[in-house]
């Protein structure tokens, strides 16, 4: 390795050819149509679990208008996505958008906050899965550690076969989690009463009402949960290097997938409490289940059904996040922001060590907390930072490079991801109203990342990643046009 010249107060290493071949994605292994899918299946999960736990904070009515706010702040970020990742496909994504926006510390930045909330995400799911699988008495468990390791084991060994394999078992299980959403949906509707919604008792909190039965603050407490229906979709870019026409293919698919989950956001939390009543459902690990039983006075068909299929749901988004957190990681660490060993690919061109070892990571803390809406909020915590850094470099993109070339642009331009970076504020202010504790513990971590970003590896990064050759090629670019 040779060193380039210091840079903005990083230093770049010339890595030779054999370094690259070792850290080589398959490419070509997935069409628009897969990319929708794989959108879905990131987020779905949040659908049968996790969005409950904001009718417990905010009641229905708080629950309604945060999951308004956040429909509205990932419709917007999405649009700004669907651009950034025309205009530049790589596999680094977010970080590789914020990299050419916001300099190196910025793209590490939001590359650790996504790498946060992807790590953690499969756990708070993990736990989801047990609650699930103990509610039907499968195996005589009565602790549901176990689960969580045959979800980590079974799941990350199908992504160590290869992508297109994974891609396409994801797809399918994601499919039959579709199917048990519509079944659930029809059963409940005969059930539905108005009433049902608004069921739980106003507190003495301000503004608080049958709608707002923990007033104002409580609508902030619930944006942390509306959000569930929706994280992870911004995980569709993960996949350029890996997609056919990334430029094409990006846009399409995951406008696609974000779609599709509006109109299951929105039946779910009419449906559920709606049939059910808010406060049957309100701290449950497994609401669709639950729902059925208390809509219908016990247990019954629909409710095995609902209970059984809804574990792909769970499955699926599980699936998709491990091949999210192990993208995200491979391109910080083919870059040198991260130890470059977690980026080596194997046979099959897949990165083992960066599905192996957050994996580790996220069953450790799943075993140790067993705590879903703990985990949630860990999640929603690294999210939330990448959304407003994610939003901001888009509107810095559109300033500086106004010429970059965009297949595909974003409808109202910085007037969109403008608001999308305004309620992504609010969404990280939420977090700390939610969870003081798990919101500093998060915070801590992603200062230990920076603190080694600043000391360690910004004197260590590779020139020709990709990402950063992109960087590269838009800073001589504006010197030539200085000059």
């Amino acid at each position: 390795m040779s060193e380039s010249k210091p840079h903005a107060s990083v230093e770049y290493r010339q890595v030779d050819e054999n370094y690259l071949q070792q850290r080589q994605l398959k490419r070509g292994a997935a069409g628009w149509l897969l990319l929708a899918g794989l959108g879905v299946s990131y987020v779905i999960s949040g659908d049968f679990a996790g969005w409950n736990f904001g009718l417990e904070t905010g009641g229905w009515g708080g629950l309604l208008i945060a999951t308004v706010l956040m429909a509205a702040m990932y419709g917007c970020m999405v649009f700004g996505l669907a651009e950034m990742s025309s205009a530049l496909p790589v596999a680094g994504a977010g970080y590789g958008f914020a990299r050419r926006a916001l300099g190196p510390l910025g793209g590490f930045a939001t590359g650790t906050a996504i790498l946060i909330e992807y790590a953690i995400a499969p756990a708070a799911i993990s736990v989801f899965i047990g609650g699930y699988v103990e509610t039907l008495g499968l195996f005589g468990l009565t602790n549901s550690w176990p689960v969580y390791l045959v979800c980590y084991l079974i799941f990350i060994g199908i992504h160590l076969r290869g992508v297109g394999e994974a891609l396409r078992v994801m797809f399918v299980i994601t499919v039959v989690a579709v199917v048990a959403l519509v079944a659930f949906v029809v059963g409940m509707i005969p059930k539905f009463s108005p009433d049902n919604l608004f069921d739980i008792e106003p507190t003495g909190a301000f503004g608080a009402s049958s709608f707002l039965p923990f007033g104002i603050t409580g609508v902030l407490a619930a944006l942390v949960y509306g959000i569930w229906f929706f994280l992870a979709v911004e995980g569709v870019p993960l996949a350029a290097e890996e997609a056919r026409n990334p430029k094409r293919d990006m846009p399409k698919g995951i406008l696609a997938a974000m779609g599709a989950l509006l109109v299951f956001a929105a039946l779910i939390l009419v449906t559920a409490p709606g049939g059910a009543g808010s406060s049957a459902i309100a701290n449950s690990d497994n609401p669709l289940p639950a729902a059925v039983r208390a809509a219908y006075g016990g247990d019954n068909l629909l409710a095995q059904f609902v209970n059984y299929i809804g574990l792909a749901g769970l499955v699926a988004s599980f699936f998709s996040i491990i091949y999210a957190y192990s993208r995200q990681l491979f391109a910080l660490s083919r870059a040198g922001y991260l130890p470059k060993w977690l980026s080596r690919t194997g046979k099959r061109k897949t990165p083992y060590l960066a599905l192996i070892v957050p994996g580790t990571v996220g069953f450790a803390l799943a075993t140790a907390t067993q705590d879903g809406a703990l985990l949630i909020n860990v999640a929603v915590f690294g999210a939330t930072v990448s959304y407003v850094l994610l939003n901001l470099s888009h509107i810095v993109l559109r300033a500086r490079e106004p010429g970059l070339v965009r297949p595909y642009r974003t409808p109202g331009g910085v007037a969109t991801t403008s608001v999308a970076l305004a309620l992504a504020v609010a969404a990280v202010i939420a977090t700390f109203l939610v969870d003081m504790v798990a919101a500093a513990i998060t915070a801590g971590i992603f200062l230990v990342f920076i603190a080694y970003f600043w000391f360690y590896s910004r004197h260590r990064l590779v020139a020709n990643a990709p990402e950063e050759e992109f960087a590269a090629i838009e800073r001589a670019e504006r010197e030539l046009s200085d000059g």
